[in-house]
């Protein structure tokens, strides 16, 4: 039995390693959510360290295993786990003003992994700042406004104007997580399967 369960795993492309580095990154990203949530503004959008795991996944696990991490945690809520901040499930989360972000975390992920891959094995810092800045603000933001038209009344133009509260955060999240990813890749090149 032992055997058919390796050869499965192995025409999957994911290994044990591989399924612990997953396991990680979704339990460090619901660790985030435990400091809280600030809701800032009238939209009701909460402002978390949990994108900052989302941010670290695509830097440092690639578009494959870095999408697997969310995608799982993201599951583990909707099955309703209160693992999102604030003690939020995702069902809660969905039917909610963040429902677009939280969509967001599945893309931006894979956006980071992607373009990461392309600058390894050196990982230059400007870059990395950059791909972390489109994944980890653009994409997320993007998803989040067309959640906020979605999900509340507000205007595009209220809608977007919303995002710039957690700007200076998200800035911060990213340059973390530039930080990190470039001392992670240094230790642990390879890391990524480019």
């Amino acid at each position: 039995m032992a055997g058919v369960e390796s050869a499965r795993v192995s025409r999957l492309g994911i290994s044990a390693r591989d399924m612990a580095q997953i396991a990680v990154f979704a339990a460090l990203i619901a660790a985030l959510g435990l400091p809280g949530a600030i809701t800032v503004g009238f939209s009701g959008v909460p402002i978390t360290l949990q994108t900052l795991g989302v941010i670290l996944a695509g830097a440092v696990l690639g578009a494959r295993k870095g999408t697997a991490a969310v995608a799982v945690f993201i599951a583990l809520t909707l099955i309703g786990l209160p693992l999102l901040s604030g003690g939020r499930t995702g069902l809660t989360a969905l039917a909610g003003p963040s429902a677009g972000y939280l969509i967001g975390w599945i893309p931006a992920t894979l956006v980071i992994g992607l373009l990461t891959a392309r600058i390894l094995p050196k990982y230059p810092i400007v870059l990395g700042l950059l791909i972390n800045a489109l994944g980890g603000i653009v994409v997320i933001y993007v998803f989040g406004t067309v959640g906020l038209l979605l999900r509340t009344d507000l205007g595009v133009g209220a809608a977007i104007t919303t995002n710039f509260a957690f700007i200076p955060g998200d800035l911060l999240k990213v340059v973390v997580a530039t930080v990190v990813a470039k001392s992670v890749h240094r230790a642990y090149p390879g890391l990524i399967r480019t």
